[in-house]
């Protein structure tokens, strides 16, 4: 599984929880989502692709991009 780390535009609590629900429905395909409200970044433990991983936090509406992968 790889660590990958998201940029995601959340202003509340509301907008973490909107990542967490579309992540939650790729279920065992996602081990683990951590979210940084303050600094507005997301890590995703998956075996997903990056790519696969940006397309669905973008169905959020929230402006994403892809940082890269977390050591």
């Amino acid at each position: 599984m790889t660590v990958h780390e998201f940029n995601v535009e959340m202003t509340c609590t509301g907008c973490s929880g909107a990542v967490e629900r579309v992540l939650g429905k790729l279920k065992e395909k996602v081990e683990k989502v951590e979210i940084d409200l303050d600094n507005k970044k997301v890590f995703v433990t998956s075996s997903l692709t990056a790519d696969e991983l940006l397309e669905t936090i973008k169905k959020t509406g929230k402006e994403s991009s892809y940082v890269g992968v977390k050591n």
